[in-house]
């Protein structure tokens, strides 16, 4: 198991849509909101997925095909 952090930006089209929810529910993997700022045109959330590390690429990946802009922070192994 493995623990990342990082930071989601999201455009206008990106606010509404419920990818929290499927990044919990489509990918092996816990998410934890950490910090966030979202309003009706842009939004950015700081989060921190625990999960399996295949999981955890496979989930940020999924981000940047969505038109997300994902930064990682800070990455904690054997959490």
């Amino acid at each position: 198991m493995e623990k990342v952090e990082i930071v989601i930006t999201a455009s206008k089209e990106a606010v509404g849509q419920p990818w929290v929810w499927r990044l919990s529910h489509e990918f092996s993997v816990k998410v934890n909101i950490l910090k966030a700022n979202v309003d009706s045109d842009f939004g950015w959330l700081h989060l921190e997925l625990e999960g399996p590390v295949e999981e955890i690429q496979r989930a940020t990946a999924w981000l940047m095909t969505t038109g997300m802009h994902v930064e990682a922070l800070r990455r904690a192994v054997g959490a």
